[in-house]
């Protein structure tokens, strides 16, 4: 539990903690993500599954709202998990859990099923904290990896040379506060960090992002950042 109180309005609480799948053939990488997660009464895990048949019972009987998949499962067949879960509950949150870090996998992340994943974590980072992960994804922020939120930034041009004159005006796609809050949604802010470190609102954040998702023409936060990737729009 984090030193400050839990906001009440956050879901998450102490007696309604957030239902949590998690799926990955690797015993030893599920057991230490289950030690992490029920040592934060936020989080609740309702369910483990270790191969591709059991996944797919699994999601078709338990109630969830968020999943932590490897989607090396079944040779690869993992992504197909996440269409089956959002077709399940459209509503849940997906996490891919995975040693795949190139940006073929994280797009294919983001962009399978209904929807795609809210959030991509790298196995063995240092810098990983798989309850806060949870509750960014349930409250409506993405969890993304450090080392995947860099390359994001290079793509983005944080560490690159000067854009052209073209890039610059499709840049002025977002206006400069709504690039602000797609950078901190890349880097795993959820809505209330978003607004204390902006000094507004999260009814204001609510309505940059609501402006976003019109003008990217996307549906998820999550989808909203591969999309400015894309478009070379921050």
């Amino acid at each position: 539990m984090p030193n400050a109180p839990w906001p009440a309005f956050l879901a998450g609480q102490a007696d309604k903690p957030v239902r949590v799948l998690l799926i990955d053939e690797d015993e030893g990488s599920r057991r230490a993500v289950v030690h992490e997660l029920v040592s934060d009464p936020r989080v609740c895990v309702v369910g483990e599954a270790g191969s591709l048949q059991e996944a797919r019972r699994m999601l078709s009987q338990q109630e969830f709202d968020v999943l932590i998949l490897d989607v090396r499962l079944g040779g690869g067949k993992g992504f197909d998990l996440i269409g089956t879960a959002k077709a399940h509950c459209s509503r849940a949150e997906v996490i891919v859990h995975s040693t795949l870090a190139d940006e073929a996998h994280v797009r294919r992340a983001f962009a399978a099923g209904a929807s795609g994943a809210s959030g991509y974590l790298v196995k063995n980072s240092w810098f990983q904290d798989f309850s806060q992960s949870v509750l960014q994804v349930v409250n409506g922020g993405a969890a993304v990896s450090p080392d995947v939120v860099r390359h994001l930034l290079v793509r983005w041009g944080a560490f690159a040379p000067a854009r052209s004159c073209d890039d610059a005006a499709a840049r002025k796609m977002l206006s400069a506060r709504e690039r602000e809050v797609l950078r901190l949604v890349a880097e795993g802010k959820v809505t209330q960090e978003i607004a204390c470190l902006l000094s507004i609102s999260g009814r204001t954040v609510c309505a940059h992002m609501k402006s976003i998702l019109h003008k990217l023409q996307v549906r998820t936060r999550a989808h909203a950042v591969i999309a400015a990737v894309d478009q070379r729009l921050l």
